[in-house]
């Protein structure tokens, strides 16, 4: 039986308990994502693993669960023998494999040489160039989504800005006219939740009726802007051309299906995480208040200290040796990229928030070829973001409800997070009308 079979079934718990203990037998120490500990706080175990075992086997998963920086890293690095998909044989196919395989032309899903080709086309699309143009547009819809929180005193940020926020830009981004953003809202809803790892059968089968529904909305689209372009992402995904070679319709649909997934959810969370963490840490928050040049280099340091997307996974092509650990063709590696970020053997004093920290090297966009097409995205929302809520109120505190998180190992973020607010006296923040968000 696999872990799968045994959260399908009514005897999870008790096949959980039993792999547990063999773990904590075989190695002293244990690596179990659905402790509600570790969901809301996955640190201490994962400071526990690569202090103790940092090439660790987990018996629950079956998987070498990787916790050291070093480790981490050149894994991500290393495309050819630690693959975004299965090449080698020995492992089973997962259950959901027919539904994973509407990502077969997605970038996460790919190793070159497919890969460099559409990593090489889809870039142009993200340009920093781009990412200029549209720095205004998001601070006006920051401002614009804040104006309507319902209290204005006191208000749950993830529900008024940082969930509805990237789904927002991505709508601008792709020319999702006015009347049709409530819909693309929850295709994005529906959709970015395929890529966790314990979907419900009702919730898989809501996904993938959610990413037909998207494509065969954008299917016309896509070649009506190849005859009559537009200044949208769509046109400019039709128009990428790398060596004499252009994007197919499929891939032009499942690169949009990537964004929303990819797009969403570390903007989201970036935001939430950070406040939350400098919220934590007074002293920081109001270091950034006095220093405002610092925000950027504080972007990078809240995406170390409590990154969006706590860990990845790979496909072993070959025999290799990982640490003391011998990782066999057709198995899997679990990178936390959470625990390398907080390795201190390459970041002094890892687990202090630290704004000032310079050259944070996190891993939480990855690396290699599978680094995040939307960091610079994300990095764009987050730094808006910030500098918004420092210039709007003279002072942000917890509200009354306490934070809760999201209950997943793969991406951390919050449900919730209420903070009470006072506006910064005698300062108003105009909004462009024909800029303002749906």
């Amino acid at each position: 039986m696999t872990l799968r079979d045994a959260l399908r079934s009514g005897i999870a718990p008790i096949y959980i308990r039993a792999r547990l203990l063999q773990e904590r037998i075989q190695s002293g120490v244990v690596w179990n994502p659905f402790d509600p500990d570790y969901l809301a706080d996955p640190y201490p175990a994962c400071r526990r693993l690569r202090e103790r075992d940092p090439c660790h086997y987990s018996p629950l998963t079956g998987m070498l669960v990787l916790s050291r920086y070093q480790d981490v890293d050149e894994v991500l690095r290393d495309h050819r023998r630690f693959g975004s998909v299965q090449r080698a044989g020995g492992g089973r196919r997962s259950r959901l494999s027919g539904a994973r395989r509407q990502l077969d032309h997605t970038l996460p899903r790919l190793d070159p040489p497919d890969h460099t080709r559409l990593r090489g086309l889809a870039e142009h699309a993200f340009t920093a160039h781009r990412m200029e143009e549209m720095e205004n547009w998001i601070r006006d819809t920051v401002h614009a989504m804040l104006d309507r929180a319902r209290d204005p005193r006191e208000f749950d940020l993830m529900s008024t800005l940082a969930t509805p926020l990237p789904v927002v830009v991505i709508a601008e981004m792709i020319g999702v006219p006015s009347e049709k953003r409530r819909q693309f809202d929850a295709w994005a809803q529906r959709i970015k939740r395929i890529s966790e790892p314990s979907l419900k059968r009702d919730q898989l089968r809501s996904t993938v009726e959610a990413m037909h529904e998207f494509d065969r909305y954008f299917a016309p689209i896509v070649e009506a802007r190849r005859d009559d372009p537009a200044d949208d992402l769509v046109s400019r995904l039709t128009r990428a051309e790398q060596d004499g070679q252009t994007m197919t319709a499929a891939e032009i649909l499942a690169t949009l299906r990537l964004l929303l997934m990819a797009g969403c959810d570390p903007p989201t969370d970036l935001i939430g995480n950070g406040l939350h963490a400098l919220l934590e840490h007074p002293e920081q928050l109001q270091l950034l208040r006095e220093r405002p040049d610092l925000i950027p280099d504080a972007v990078e340091e809240l995406l170390r200290y409590d990154a969006p997307v706590q860990l990845g996974r790979r496909y072993v092509n070959e025999d290799v040796r990982v640490g003391n650990r011998l990782a066999k063709a057709g198995s899997q590696v679990v990178l936390l990229q959470g625990a390398a970020n907080r390795d201190p053997e390459v970041f002094r004093d890892p687990d202090t928030l630290d704004v000032t920290r310079k050259g944070a090297g996190h891993l939480s966009f990855a690396q290699g070829i599978h680094r995040c097409l939307g960091a610079p995205l994300a990095r764009l929302i987050g730094r808006v973001v910030l500098e918004g809520l420092l210039e709007r109120f003279g002072s942000i505190r917890f509200g009354a409800r306490e934070p809760l998180h999201k209950p997943s190992y793969v991406f951390r973020g919050l449900q919730y997070l209420d903070i009470r607010v006072r506006r910064s006296s005698g300062r108003s923040f105009p909004v462009h009308r024909d800029n303002s968000p749906p």
